[in-house]
């Protein structure tokens, strides 16, 4: 359908909803669907996590990836043009959490009861309005200290006595290393636009990462040389279902869904983040293109995603969890869109072009037999960086070096004892370090965490 000047993308209006469907009120672009095609194979590094803490079958993992990447549409089609995926960041909060349990039946219902409460509170907190609002009320060091501790965590799943870093140390150093340069690098973000090679690989987001380790793990004998199939995914919904869900196991007591609750409020903190981000991107992006108005809602990001949560909690639970965004696909979307009408028409029709393609990329056989034997070096690879990532943002969120003091302590906890005690610990430290605190006083403190900074520090906080 064709779209008014300055307008929203046609849509059907159903309460807080805008429900646009395939062919109709979205188009599509060859482009996107081309790239979402071939970074399909990032969403697969779901697989080595679900097999390695739940102990899953390939194909029962396989299935759970499916089913995730047909719920990331209700997004799209309910409203939201972004390009949603796992809650990143959160995945080590999960699995040291997990790790109190055995694995089997009861770290399976551990799971399940921690998806659905978080999906739950983001349903609640989206109806409600009250999204924001719990955002505020939480302190800047407790922020920094579940950031800070969630990338301790990730580090150490990676480095610890028996991890995947001994497992392929020689692909691992290789491909993180390219990953940093790629991503973080000042010198390739200066050539980035030197040739077109080099502005398409800027574009690929992990997906350089994942063919490398393709190259490099089978020559120095790391992992076997891929043994490509022809044809089509097999998936297996009765087992996934009979042995795995709440339909084979019943559903999880009720005193799994109370300890989970530290872990879930910490989970969300993280995932709210995701949801700003989510609006800034569009608000950059909708400047450039007046010709659409571009309509982004936290409250229904917060339903839709919080749906997502609790389906998958039933159907196909998943350590990755269902987050608002996948942040550097977004990017490249928004990138393009930027660029015009005749390159893109409405972002919309990226956003659902893109997973588009990663959803057929699943079925393909060749790209998952191609990819199969190095995911669990590219998942090493991605939570190191994504450790870099946690440590630079979180640091970035305390406003004084008393926040930075407690972010310290806090994330120190959560990395080794779970959420729960880090939370604990980190409202008895905001309470105490902070009791009785002037405003004059809190100018100083400012004052002298300013001066302490590096310019480093200083410019990831500008």
């Amino acid at each position: 359908m064709k779209r008014e000047f300055g307008k929203e993308q046609p849509y059907i209006r159903a309460g807080i909803f805008k429900i646009r469907i395939p062919g109709i009120h979205v188009g599509f672009e060859k482009v996107d669907f081309m790239q979402g095609l071939l970074l399909c194979a990032v969403c697969l590094g779901m697989i080595p996590i679900l097999q390695e803490y739940l102990g899953m079958p390939f194909e029962v993992a396989m299935t759970i990836v499916v089913i995730n990447g047909l719920l990331y549409f209700m997004h799209i089609m309910l409203g939201d043009p972004i390009i949603p995926g796992w809650v990143t960041p959160a995945i080590p909060l999960v699995i040291l959490y997990l790790n109190q349990f055995d694995i089997g039946v009861e770290r399976v219902h551990a799971l399940i009861a921690f998806q659905i409460s978080l999906g739950a509170l983001a349903i609640l907190l989206g109806i409600t309005g009250l999204g924001q609002r719990v955002a505020t009320i939480v302190p800047d060091a407790m922020k920094s200290g579940i950031i800070i501790g969630a990338g301790i965590a990730a580090v150490n799943s990676v480095l610890i006595d028996g991890g995947r870093f001994e497992q392929a140390p020689i692909s691992i150093v290789v491909c993180t290393g390219v990953g940093f340069y790629l991503l973080f690098s000042s010198h390739f973000k200066s050539q980035r636009n030197l040739n077109a090679f080099t502005k398409v690989l800027a574009n690929l987001g992990s997906l350089p990462i994942i063919a490398l380790a393709i190259v490099i793990a089978p020559l120095v004998g790391e992992v076997p040389m891929p043994n490509i199939e022809w044809g089509f995914t097999t998936l297996a919904f009765g087992e996934l279902f009979n042995n795995w869900t709440i339909f084979g196991l019943g559903m999880p007591p009720l005193e799994m869904f109370i300890l989970s609750l530290p872990s879930v409020v910490s989970t969300y903190i993280i995932v709210f983040g995701d949801v700003i981000q989510a609006k800034c991107l569009l608000d950059d992006a909708g400047k450039k293109r007046p010709d659409e108005h571009i309509d982004f809602n936290a409250n229904r990001s917060n339903i839709i995603f919080g749906t997502r949560n609790v389906l998958m909690g039933i159907f196909g639970p998943t350590i990755t969890l269902c987050g608002p965004l996948a942040a550097a696909m977004q990017v490249v979307v928004c990138e393009r869109f930027k660029l015009g009408t005749q390159t893109m028409k409405s972002i919309h029709d990226g956003a659902i072009s893109y997973r588009y393609g990663t959803t057929l990329g699943y079925f393909l056989l060749p790209i998952v037999t191609l990819v199969k034997p190095v995911l669990g070096i590219a998942l090493a690879a991605t939570l190191l960086i994504q450790g870099f990532v946690s440590f630079r943002v979180g640091v970035t969120k305390s406003k004084t070096v008393n926040d930075l003091g407690i972010a310290g302590v806090m994330a120190a906890v959560i990395a080794t004892k779970g959420a729960a005690w880090g939370l604990a610990a980190g409202i008895i430290l905001c309470i105490f370090v902070n009791l009785g605190k002037s405003h004059r006083h809190e100018s100083a403190i400012s004052a002298e965490l300013e001066s302490s900074k590096t310019p480093e520090i200083l410019k990831l906080k500008s």
